[in-house]
């Protein structure tokens, strides 16, 4: 490889290394806390869904939570459509 092909690659690869630290990373950081919040989910937690329910699990199950919606209405819920647990303090 000759020196002047290495140097009109180098822009290329600079930008993908900034794009990489820009966005790809960040995202994967996002998607592992994800992850483990949905597997840390356990009866009495307080969530919001992807459709902007607010529920408390009942019980969960391996790919399913059952969540309370109301005193009288328990429905069955995917984990990946749990958009994030609310935090008491």
């Amino acid at each position: 490889m000759s020196q002047g092909a290495l140097a009109q690659f180098l822009p290329l690869i600079l930008l993908f290394v900034i794009f990489w630290f820009l966005i790809i990373r960040p995202q994967q950081k996002q998607q592992k806390a994800h992850k483990e919040m949905l597997a840390s989910l356990k009866k009495g937690d307080r969530i919001v869904t992807a459709g902007g329910l607010i529920a408390e699990v009942v019980k969960p199950e391996e790919e399913y939570l059952k969540i309370k919606i109301n005193d009288d209405t328990v429905v069955r819920l995917e984990r990946s459509y749990v958009a994030r647990k609310i935090e008491t303090a």
